[in-house]
């Protein structure tokens, strides 16, 4: 074995990446439960496909968390810690809230759900920035690119609960019980939460309200200057605007294409986790051999690649009835979409982690993560109507234009001669 093998070796198989593991699937799952299983659910109780969309103006904690991320970052919980305290308390009412809502009626307690969906993506967003914050004070900046992509993979991975196993459960469970089990996975992230360390040197800062407020965004802004800020912000906000709305719809669009829960289910789990594995070994691996700005290039386009995956579906079907080959195709769009999408996550969080300082973790963080997230939110709140009009075809192809822009970016942000 070469110094560089054995370098590689021993980076990926340490207590670090381990947690790692755990931090990636304790962040899915609430976010994957409110894209994947909850449309599923309010589709199969009739609820109409704008209705569907404007559901993720619930989502709308994970866009403004860098509100209250800097409280977060100089205040600590029971302690245990500024980063270890938040995640613990998130995670208890993460369990009690996704547990309740399949005791909920869509049909008759329609905004009673969309308050309990809040709830979740408040708790959601407010676990994230906690996560982010302890994993990115956790590793050193050579372990970043190999720590993030697990991270990111194992958030994909836990999509497989909400994605697949509470689907096929759905067809021979109550809802009630479908969203209990669902929400017992988040048990194995308070048990992680309550055997990790605080990382060192992190101690509760001064809570002088300019230091805790306007430090972090005025320190991003000197060190980049305004018109690098600028620029780096608007990538974030375009890198994944194209694939975020393509997936917003994925679980209803397969079922007005013909499929049924126990399809989606079953294959989702096949289809989803070797391409999600694979991503998560080889890209990280890539990312330590040819660099953030270089894997943000290549998975970038395999990401945008993806993406017309779900246009040829679209323009097979709808299917009057479900046979070998259709159930081959729906494998080949989740599977290429879970490799494409999950190898751009990958470089993308490593791009975001290695651009915040380490003094203004949480924070930092929490802005970069919110911007992200306002696409999947605001503009995804409005890809109902977008279908209903433009039809499914023309909308992804529509979502392929949209995620070029961010690649253009790249030129400026992350060039590819330049290694990081």
């Amino acid at each position: 074995m070469n110094n560089t093998q054995n370098t590689i070796f021993k980076t990926i198989f340490t207590t670090k990446m381990l947690i790692c593991i755990f931090t990636g699937f304790a962040s899915g799952l609430p976010f994957y439960l409110l894209l994947q299983l909850l449309p599923a659910w309010l589709e199969s109780e009739g609820i109409n496909i704008k209705t569907i969309g404007a559901f993720s103006l619930t989502q709308m904690p994970y866009i403004f968390k860098f509100v209250w991320a800097p409280f977060m970052d100089n205040t600590s919980l029971f302690h245990l810690g500024r980063r270890r305290g938040w995640m613990l308390i998130s995670q208890i009412i993460l369990v009690l809230s996704i547990s309740l809502l399949g005791f909920l009626s869509p049909s008759l307690n329609i905004w009673l759900i969309a308050t309990l969906c809040f709830i979740i993506a408040l708790f959601s967003a407010t676990q994230d920035i906690a996560l982010d914050a302890f994993r990115r004070e956790l590793l050193l900046d050579n372990e970043l690119g190999l720590g993030n992509s697990i991270h990111t993979n194992a958030y994909r991975i836990a999509g497989l609960v909400p994605g697949s196993l509470s689907l096929i459960l759905s067809s021979y469970l109550a809802w009630h019980s479908v969203f209990i089990i669902t929400a017992l996975f988040m048990i194995p992230a308070i048990i992680m939460t309550l055997w990790v360390k605080e990382p060192l040197n992190q101690s509760v800062k001064n809570h002088n309200l300019e230091a805790i407020i306007i430090k972090p965004f005025s320190e991003f802004i000197t060190r980049q200057g305004v018109k690098n800020a600028i620029i780096i912000l608007a990538f974030i906000f375009l890198y994944k605007l194209g694939d975020s709305m393509a997936t917003s719809l994925a679980t209803p669009f397969y079922l007005q294409m013909g499929y049924s829960r126990l399809d989606i289910g079953w294959i989702a789990k096949n289809a989803s986790l070797w391409p999600s594995v694979f991503g998560a070994l080889v890209g990280g691996i890539l990312m330590i051999k040819i660099g953030i700005n270089r894997a943000l290039w290549a998975f970038g386009f395999v990401q945008v690649i993806s993406i017309l995956g779900f246009a040829w579906l679209s323009i097979e079907g709808p299917f009057t009835t479900i046979t070998g080959y259709q159930q081959i195709m729906l494998a080949i769009v989740i599977g290429f979409e879970a490799l494409g999408v999950g190898l751009g996550s990958a470089a993308f969080v490593a791009f975001i982690a290695k651009t915040t300082n380490p003094l203004y973790t949480a924070t930092q963080f929490a802005l970069f993560t919110s911007i992200a997230s306002i696409p999947r939110t605001l503009i995804n709140a409005t890809t109902g109507v977008m279908v209903e009009h433009l039809g499914w075809t023309t909308f992804f192809a529509l979502c392929t234009i949209l995620a070029l822009p961010g690649m253009l970016l790249l030129i400026k942000v992350a060039p590819w001669n330049t290694q990081h």
